[in-house]
């Protein structure tokens, strides 16, 4: 029996739950499969993903600091990458060519689906803050959900300004910017923050934007994921805010990413989490 192949390509990767995730899966569905981390700079990204393709690997997937490159390399786009200018994952076809697809965008919906429901967000204002391409995918997924008004908050506003002429012309919504400053006056209304900054991971000291000030309806989402959930994660629970980390938006990410390399859609469940959150404890 075949063995299909399949990894995450990053620089760095070694902290992926991704193996796991995709493992866990695997097991469950008795798959002849692997899927393996692959640390690959920045310079080597083209040439090692044409070595994987001639080396049988069904796809990759692929994170920082690559997602911009995979959606150079590739000859097919889906809408979702198009969309984002972003791809997290390649799809090696029979045929030789590479499709480029971002299943972030479908994470994080999927994720705010499952923990807030279909509509809490049809007519409501957002707050994104972040202006990379964790928020490009953000932008895409809330419009998705029929958010009324998004407004992208970053400490360099003209990058926000830029993302935001991107994109737009391809979606019917208010789309807004502004820095960290003006937090203070858009606050009052807001029905859901959404954190798409690195400070989850620990390159900033703390989340500079006040969660006081939110109403007590709205909610909290970090699309980064930490043992215990992050300190954004955290201090909104203490206030009495719903929080939503990233485990949830990086297991519905993987669903698609698993069927196209080994040819069944698998389930999130509770179980996975639970699964998921051994290895980061």
């Amino acid at each position: 029996m075949k063995t299909l192949l399949a990894g995450v390509v990053g620089w760095p990767v070694a902290h992926s739950l991704s193996p796991r995730l995709h493992g866990y899966w695997l097991a469950a569905h008795n798959i002849a499969g692997s899927y393996v981390k692959l640390p690959v700079a920045r310079q080597d990204f083209a040439y090692v993903v044409l070595a994987l393709q001639r080396a049988g690997f069904a796809g990759v997937n692929v994170t920082i600091p690559h997602k911009e490159a995979a959606f150079a390399l590739a000859g097919q786009i889906d809408d979702a990458a198009r969309a984002t200018q972003a791809a997290n994952l390649l799809v090696f076809q029979e045929d030789g060519t590479i499709l480029a697809r971002n299943t972030d965008v479908f994470g994080l919906r999927s994720s705010l689906e499952n923990e807030l429901g279909i509509t809490t967000l049809k007519g409501r204002h957002v707050v994104i803050a972040g202006a990379g391409g964790a928020a490009r995918a953000a932008v895409v997924a809330l419009c998705a959900l029929e958010a009324q008004r998004i407004t992208v908050l970053n400490r360099s506003q003209g990058r926000a300004e830029a993302l935001v002429r991107t994109l737009a012309s391809s979606f019917q919504v208010q789309l807004a910017t502004g820095n960290f400053a003006d937090w203070p006056d858009l606050a009052a209304d807001v029905a859901l923050l959404v954190n798409c900054t690195s400070i989850g991971l620990g390159h900033e000291p703390q989340f500079m934007l006040d969660l006081k000030l939110l109403p007590a309806t709205a909610r909290v989402c970090d699309v980064v994921y930490q043992r215990s959930g992050t300190a954004l994660v955290r201090d909104a629970r203490q206030l009495g805010l719903p929080a939503i980390d990233g485990l949830g938006m990086l297991m519905y990410q993987a669903v698609p990413s698993f069927a196209a390399f080994f040819g069944i859609t698998p389930e999130v469940s509770p179980a996975l989490r639970r699964y998921l959150e051994v290895d980061l404890a």
